[in-house]
């Protein structure tokens, strides 16, 4: 029989299976990826683990096990539905060039027949079926058989379905083996399994076997030490043992909807609404990304934070919901997972300020829509017959003032104009394209390949870092990075531009560290004796016990887990290229080094 269990039991008894196999439990990571500037968030178990999964030596040991806090945004307009959401927990454990298929297998079917109550007849799984650059995984099948899993129960697929990674452009990544656990309604027929897309086999886990490191020329190198990684997700688990058929149906979104429902006083706002399915969503998200030092802006992270926020507030005024309302439904975030994710309750003042900030400053924006529609509407004469907004007159309203299109609609039939549907459809689809062509230009390269240029200006921001603390303030923190082949990028708490004498001091102060030629020494040690050194490490949250502390001479001391130069000598001259805003109160400086 299976067990009925909520995701605070699965965790824990995820968590205790693989440490009682050897694994060490370790901390979730940030969402923003700290080793791979080609995703803008951690979008799996694997992100943070990069540099291990291509050979580093973790300080906590080769067996891993944890969850992992996820976003990902290309389903962002897909929430909504019963299924999709942008932040997620992923389960995970990790072989760090320790075990393969053979045990990874092993444990998978013991933690799903033992602990999770399925028996090997009904469980059906599927395996890579090979391309031009990797063979067929008949390995996996036979060990899935060897198990009691019948030969009928096993698929072979292509890429698409059955190869994991890398996370960004080039990177760790594999064929892997996902397994599939059946809900109760009956078979669609005799072709029956994961294939069919009756919605009778749920993906239950995946195990990524990472043989290869992809190339950002498109090679696929075999790794020295092949690494295991699995991913469980939360949400869907909790729901398929809870006995339902949508994770908004869990105790993980229950409080969200109730909290909604007593604010909008609507006995409707449940898991069977759309409009309340997008406000819970979204606002957990948007805490969890506050918490991790995202803040609303018009860039990168911060502009999809803004959009998480923004589109909650528009679907909560479907819901009746006018008055101020993000900071309360945070709340109920921060209570139900501050013990698991600490950053959430240290944060809370801050998360609190941002909501309430954003809220007002979109209605100021929605304000400022309606005098534009209202001029757009004016300019139209009296004697026009058919009169229609454009398309692209109706997503310039969207874009750039948030102004719902479903407000555009109501408002233009009170005036007695349509509005272009399919205009509007296929400008917001052209901008969709513009935005991912954009993307995938700036986050072209990145540190996952670890070459010696992102080394060198990975070292780079290190010093940038502690030359900023000192020229401005010892108050400044770093907020994020993101370093590529050809440059670093570094965001820094400041609430203002910084002037020109500023720049100069701090572009002069690294440099004047690179001539020194120090050294870069790395020592593992335990968060506690970190801290004694007075090592920098904000992103604490992301590492467990032991960590590593890169000095750099007598400069700079932080932790971190990417690579590094051996000597200040070998960076070149360092060259502040732009600084500008980020989002409010966070500045970004671009930077190069020349050689």
């Amino acid at each position: 029989m299976r067990p009925n269990m909520n995701a605070a039991k699965l965790r824990r008894l995820f968590l205790d299976f693989f440490k009682a196999h050897g694994h060490t439990e370790i901390k979730s990571a940030s969402l923003i990826p700290e080793n791979d500037p080609t995703c803008l968030f951690t979008t799996a178990g694997m992100h943070p683990l990069v540099p291990y999964l291509l050979g580093q030596k973790h300080p906590m040991g080769n067996r891993l096990t944890d969850v992992q806090k996820c976003l990902r945004t290309n389903d962002i307009d897909e929430v909504g539905d019963p299924f999709h959401m942008t932040f997620f927990e992923m389960l995970g454990n990790w072989s760090l060039g320790d075990y393969f298929k053979a045990e990874a297998i092993d444990m998978s079917f013991e933690f799903l027949t033992k602990e999770l109550g399925f028996k090997a007849d009904e469980i059906k799984v599927t395996c890579f079926a090979g391309d031009e650059n990797a063979p067929r995984d008949q390995e996996a099948a036979d060990l899935w058989m060897k198990h009691g899993i019948p030969e009928k129960n096993i698929y072979f697929l292509g890429k698409e379905d059955n190869w994991w990674g890398p996370a960004g452009q080039s990177g760790p990544c594999g064929p892997d083996t996902e397994m599939f656990v059946p809900v109760d309604k009956p078979d669609c027929g005799p072709d029956c399994g994961p294939t069919c897309g009756c919605g009778k086999w749920v993906e239950i886990w995946n195990n990524v076997f990472m043989q290869y490191n992809k190339t950002l020329e498109g090679k696929f190198i075999p790794l020295a030490h092949p690494n295991v990684d699995t991913g469980m997700g939360v949400e869907r688990v909790t729901a398929f043992l809870e006995g339902f058929k949508s994770a908004y149906q869990t105790e993980l979104f229950s409080g969200l909807f109730e909290r909604l429902q007593q604010l909008s006083g609507n006995a409707e706002a449940d898991y069977n609404n759309r409009s309340a399915r997008v406000v819970v969503e979204h606002l957990r998200a948007a805490t969890f990304l506050l918490a991790d030092n995202v803040k609303p802006g018009n860039v990168d992270q911060a502009y999809v934070l803004r959009r998480l926020i923004r589109r909650a507030i528009r679907e909560a005024r479907k819901l009746g919901l006018t008055e101020a309302f993000t900071s309360q439904m945070a709340d109920v975030v921060i209570e139900q997972y501050g013990e698991i994710y600490p950053e959430l309750a240290s944060h809370k003042d801050i998360i609190h300020d941002e909501l309430d900030r954003e809220e007002k400053q979109f209605a100021a924006a929605l304000e400022k829509g309606t005098r534009e529609f209202n001029k757009m509407i004016d300019r139209v004469p009296d004697f026009v017959v058919n009169k229609q907004i454009s398309g692209k007159n109706a997503f310039n309203l969207y874009e750039t003032y948030g102004f719902p299109i479903e407000l555009t609609v109501e408002m233009a039939q009170e005036r007695g104009f349509k509005v272009d549907m399919e205009g509007f459809k296929k400008a917001a689809e052209e901008h969709q394209k513009l935005s991912q062509a954009g993307a995938e230009q700036k986050f072209h390269g990145g540190l996952a390949d670890h070459s010696e240029a992102t080394a060198q200006l990975h070292t780079a921001t290190h010093l940038l870092d502690q030359a900023l603390r000192t020229i401005l303030s010892e108050e400044v923190h770093q907020c994020g990075s993101n370093i590529t082949a050809e440059r670093l990028r570094f965001d820094f708490n400041w609430p203002e531009k910084m002037t020109p004498e500023q720049l100069k001091a701090v572009e002069d102060l690294v440099n004047q560290q690179i001539q020194r030629n120090l050294p870069v020494i790395c020592e593992e040690m335990s968060i506690e004796d970190a801290r004694k050194t007075n090592a920098i490490g904000i992103f604490e949250n992301k590492y467990g016990e032991r960590v590593k502390v890169y000095s750099i001479g007598d400069f700079s001391k932080e932790i971190c887990g990417g690579p590094h130069a051996n000597n200040t000598s070998e960076l070149g001259h360092f060259k502040i290229v732009k600084e500008e805003s980020s989002s409010r109160g966070i500045r970004r400086i671009k930077a190069i080094l020349e050689k």
